[in-house]
């Protein structure tokens, strides 16, 4: 198995990395999409924001169940078409910053069985505690570069 502090150790620390990029974003380009089916830097974190509270289900899920079976994250009709445009992006933040820490915490009283514990996932030949939280993290620097993406890019038209 991976090292677990290694990695409970970048979860606690990505808010650190993600809050000043989101707040480094241009007012002025903030919500603006790049493509109409393209998300802003804004949704990229209220999307950012949201990803815990369905990761700690996870956990319970799987450290509950004998045989758990996770089901793929879909976005929703709504967010893909600007529903998150209207989320209060302070209030996303500071919950993201509340609930990864209690997130973090969590994870630090896991023990090594529970790190190991495996569940079937509907798209992934294979996923575990750790597998998933790994998941979180990388996924979480996938819309950080997005959202670094967005605010560098030189040609907005």
């Amino acid at each position: 198995m991976s090292n677990t502090n290694a990695l409970v150790s970048a979860l606690a620390t990505a808010p650190g990395v993600i809050l000043p990029l989101i707040r480094e974003v241009p007012p002025q380009i903030l919500k603006r999409r790049p493509a109409p089916a393209k998300w802003s830097a804004y949704e990229h974190a209220i999307h950012l924001s949201q990803s815990d509270v369905a990761f700690r289900a996870r956990l319970d899920l799987i450290l509950s169940t004998p045989e758990p079976v996770i089901k793929t994250i879909e976005n929703s009709a709504e967010d893909e078409a600007g529903a998150m445009l209207e989320v209060d992006l302070d209030e996303s933040l500071e919950r993201y910053v509340r609930e990864r820490n209690a997130l973090v915490e969590r994870l630090k009283q896991l023990s090594p069985e529970e790190w190991q514990k495996t569940a079937v996932h509907e798209a992934f030949d294979h996923y575990s505690v750790f597998i998933m939280f790994r998941h979180l993290y990388v996924h979480e620097m996938h819309h950080a570069y997005l959202l670094e993406q967005l605010m560098l890019k030189n040609d907005w038209e």
